[in-house]
Formats: C-alpha cells, sequence, structure tokens
C-alpha cells in the first residue's frame, strides 16, 4: 500500500512540474486569452501568486516557476521519506 502511494506522489509531482513548465513556456509563445493557456493558469497560477507576493520580479524575468518547482520536489522528496521511515 506504502510503494503505491509513493509512487503516486512521484507522479503527481512530476506531473505538476511538468504543467508548470508547460505554463512558464507557453506564456511566452501564447496570449493570455487562449484556451490552453487559460487552463493551465487556472491550476498553476493558484500556486504561484503566494510565491509572487513574496519573491520580487529579477530585472525582466519572473522566477516562481523555478521556486514552485523546487518546492515541489522538496515536498515530494519529503513525503516520499516519510513514507519509507513508516514502511
Amino acid at each position: 500500500m506504502i510503494d503505491w502511494l509513493i509512487k503516486l506522489i512521484n507522479i503527481l509531482a512530476q506531473l505538476l512540474v511538468f504543467l508548470v513548465i508547460l505554463s512558464a513556456i507557453l506564456s511566452y509563445i501564447l496570449p493570455p486569452y487562449h484556451e490552453l493557456r487559460r487552463i493551465l493558469d487556472r491550476i498553476i497560477d493558484p500556486m504561484l501568486l503566494p510565491i509572487r507576493r513574496v519573491v520580487p520580479i529579477v530585472a525582466v524575468f519572473d522566477i516562481s516557476p523555478l521556486i514552485l518547482i523546487i518546492l515541489i520536489q522538496i515536498l515530494s522528496f519529503a513525503l516520499t521519506r516519510i513514507l519509507i521511515t513508516i514502511r
């Protein structure tokens, strides 16, 4: 049971990181009203907004997606380590 949960956490973390990267790339390519961007923004923006409130834009770059990816990886690692110790 715990092995299944660890795999699920890893898959969800990878999917979320992929969506963050895709959202960041598409923000440079597609207009904000494009349907794909709107869908991704509805998923990703609630996680990015708290980071954007704390971390300022560096030069012209928004580094909040990078920080979100790092936080996702840290959380995924911590959860899997906790589950491994419980096993």
